[in-house]
Order: structure tokens, then sequence, then C-alpha cells
């Protein structure tokens, strides 16, 4: 009459049936104010309706049924009654109501329930097979994965289990793929790598399970020594990849597998990566040793590895060169580095000229472009190219020292561009006139200019005289 929502009275008729123990009047009660959701994969565990009502007949503990002529019963009676019934409850399973509340708990979850409140009721009693078993059947989203069965799994230390429940449901694992790869990416974004890890072992996941062993081994380092004790990770990452070759060729023999949510990666792709694998062994051991005997002299706020991009391969590069005992000693590991990932070779060498000049290693650039031209693989230029790119800190260089770095240029013309750039007027003119005539011509009208423009008259009147 007064136009009120019966909606609540309903709720608590069926609540006080359901108290009574009347389930069948209970169920028709809630039949006229519960209804089902309109999406049953939203993340949530329904109306709070439904949810009282679970809760309920979780926290119930069915009373003994005992019929009219049962009152009387002595007491003997009545203690066998109680020991068949505590028998009775021993035998279910861990964790599981008692059968018919536990199946009124589904019928009302079935009826009006998401997909999750289902699911995380299953896992609650300890029924993680079924919880499954519904998610595929269901074909839900991966969110209701990770969210109802995957997170409550690891953070109950059950994560064994589940993986067994996968393999046993699907050998193969084929059907869990899109949800395996979905639980990878929730342990990357919350750095939880170590779970990570474990989880792409069982997926036979070798190539990503590779990437992970990678992370392991640089993160975090603050030097070589450091990474001389994390040593172990790179040969995890030879591991994991020996065995996807293997398994690959295993499978190019017969009819195609069907791996379709492991990562792939050419024969090719997997031999580069772990030659990587093994000079990243050779420059650790080396630098390791360095920064042990004490020559190690580079501190960077990052430590370079193989496993940057190319500038950092780059400084690996550097880094080898300039922390040995001298250049030859890294030389032979660096020039590897340059030619296996095909790094601008001059632009290295010229960056570590200019470091030795810092540390005021004069003899070590001429010893560094000795190595370079012994390399096999030297442009003409280059040896003057790394003199001229480091004589921009000439100020820096005692004269002594820049004279013979100059005279050890192979090009005359490079020679007068390098006395040029010094200032060396008197010596840039010396060299010009040594050239064939007209060309002497114009590098000695060239020196004069210079001298004009920067006022030195005693330069300035020898070019003269010559022309």
């Amino acid at each position: 009459k007064s136009g009120l929502d019966p909606g609540g009275a309903w709720h608590a008729w069926g609540m006080a049936c359901l108290k009574a123990g009347n389930l069948g009047s209970a169920r028709e009660k809630f039949n006229r104010c519960l209804k089902p959701p309109m999406d049953l994969n939203q993340l949530n565990h329904g109306s709070r309706l439904v949810q009282d009502v679970i809760q309920y007949l979780e926290s119930t503990v069915k009373p003994i049924l005992i019929a009219d002529d049962d009152y009387f019963a002595t007491l003997r009676e009545l203690e066998a009654t109680l020991r068949t019934r505590s028998l009775s409850l021993e035998m279910m399973c861990e964790g599981k109501i008692q059968h018919s509340y536990y199946q009124e708990c589904l019928f009302y979850l079935h009826s009006y329930g998401t997909n999750l409140a289902i699911i995380s009721f299953y896992m609650r009693h300890d029924c993680m097979r079924e919880a499954l078993l519904h998610l595929l059947n269901k074909e839900s989203p991966s969110e209701l994965f990770i969210e109802g069965i995957f997170i409550p799994s690891y953070e109950s230390g059950k994560l064994h289990m589940l993986e067994n429940l996968l393999e046993t449901i699907d050998p193969g694992l084929e059907s869990w793929g899109v949800y395996l790869i979905a639980a990878c990416k929730y342990l990357q974004r919350k750095n939880y790598y170590h779970i990570l890890y474990e989880l792409q072992q069982f997926m036979k996941d070798h190539v990503r399970a590779a990437m992970t062993c990678i992370r392991f081994f640089t993160h975090g380092a603050k030097s070589y020594t450091e990474l001389g004790g994390k040593q172990t990770w790179l040969l995890k990452i030879k591991d994991h990849l020996k065995v996807y070759l293997q398994e690959v060729s295993r499978s190019s023999g017969r009819k195609k597998m069907a791996f379709t949510f492991r990562k792939k990666m050419s024969a090719t792709d997997v031999s580069r990566h772990i030659n990587t694998v093994d000079l990243q062994m050779e420059v650790t051991k080396f630098l390791h040793r360095c920064e042990s005997s004490g020559t190690s002299q580079m501190t960077g706020s990052s430590l370079p590895t193989l496993f940057g991009n190319n500038n950092m391969k780059m400084d690996v590069a550097c880094k080898v060169m300039l922390e040995g005992k001298n250049i030859e000693e890294g030389f032979g590991i660096a020039f590897r580095v340059l030619q296996d990932f095909q790094l601008e070779a001059t632009e290295v060498y010229s960056k570590v000229a200019k470091q030795l000049v810092k540390q005021q290693k004069y003899s070590e650039i001429r010893q560094l472009l000795k190595c370079v031209n012994e390399s096999g693989v030297a442009a003409k230029n280059d040896g003057d190219n790394i003199i001229l790119n480091c004589l921009n800190e000439f100020k820096n260089i005692p004269a002594e020292d820049l004279d013979n770095l100059i005279q050890d240029m192979d090009s005359d013309e490079n020679k007068i561009q390098a006395y040029v750039m010094c200032n060396k007027l008197r010596s840039a003119y010396l060299v010009s006139v040594r050239q064939e005539k007209t060309r002497a011509v114009q590098l000695v009208q060239h020196v004069r200019q210079l001298a004009e423009n920067s006022g030195d008259d005693v330069v300035k009147a020898i070019c003269a005289q010559w022309l």
C-alpha cells in the first residue's frame, strides 16, 4: 500500500527461513529479491545481499536432524549419533562445509553470483580443481584467473599445487596459455621476479626464463666484483637457450608443435645470444680481476653490460681497454665486442683516447694506435682520426707528448690539420712546404692567412717569402 520496495522484506524473510533450516522456503523468498549480475565477469563478488546469504551459509554448522521419535532417545543413543556425525565430518575434504549447505551455497552463487564469487568460493574450500575447471568452462578473462586463483595460490604457498593441477587438466598447458602469460605480466609489474622465474620454468618458456636470468645478473650490481659473484646466472641463461635450441630442432623434425604462448626465437638469434653470454663471461672475469687487483680506475653511475643497447656495449669496450694494466691487455676482448656487435670502432677508440688524455697516459695513446693498426681491420685514416679527436684537449697535453702524437700520424694533410688545431703554425708551414708544388702553395697560403688572423708576424713573413 505504501509503495515501498518489498526487496528488503523478502530478503529478511529468506534469511529467517535459512536460520530456521528451511532451505527450500528460503530459495523461494530469495528468488523474489535476488537478481543475477548483468556481467558475470565483473571483478567483484556480486551484490551485497548474495554475499550475506553465502556468508551465513558458510558460517553455519548444520544441526543434526532428529526425528520426533528420537526426542526420548537414551543418552547412549545420543552419544552414538554424535559419534557418527563427527566421523562423517572427518571423512569430508578438509575445509569443505557440510554437503547440503555446500550445495546450497553453489546454488545461490550459480544463480545470482559472479564468476569471481564462484571461483573464490571454491578456492576458500580447497577446491582448486573445481575453480580452474569453472574458469576454463566459462572462458573467463585472465583478470579473474589472477584475482581469484593465482594471487590466493602464491600468497598461501600453493603455487606448486596450482602448477600440478594445470598440468593434470592439460599436460600441454595450451588451454592455460593466455592465463599464464597474464600471470607473468602481473608478476613483472609487481617486481616479483623470483616467482616469475619459477613460473617461466614450469611453463618451459625458456627464452623468457633466460631474459629473467639476465635481469637477475645485472639488477642492482654496482661493480664488476659484484657481477663476478653472479656468474651462475650467466650459466643458467646459456642452459635455457640450449634447451630451447634442442626443443626447436626436435620439433622441426616432426609435425610442427603448437608452442603458441611460449616466446619464439630463430636458431640464429639464439646462437647469437649464447655468444653474447660467452663474451659477457669473459668481460666479467677480466673486469672482476682488474677491480680485485686495483688497476680499475673508471667509476660510472651505471654499470655497462653487453645486455644493454649499442651505447652501453661501446661503454663495455671502453671500460675493458681502460681498466687493464695497459691498453694491450684488454684490447683483444674489446676488439671482439666491437666486431661481434658491429659497433662504430673509431668512435670507441676516440673515447678511449680522450680518457687517456684526462689520465695523462700519453704513451698509452700511442699503444692504442699500435693495437688499432695491427688489428687488421682499421681503415687508412683511423689512427689519424683518433689523434685528431683527442686534440680538443691539446691545452692539457705537454708540448713534447703533443709533438710525438702528431708525428705518429700517417697523412701529412692530417698533420697540418693537427698543427693548425694546436696553433703550431710554424710546424704546419714546415710540413706544407714538403708537399707537391701546387698543393704546397694552397697550404702555405692558408697558413699565412691564419698567421695574419692570429697576429703571428714571424710565420706570416716566412710564408710570404716562400710564396
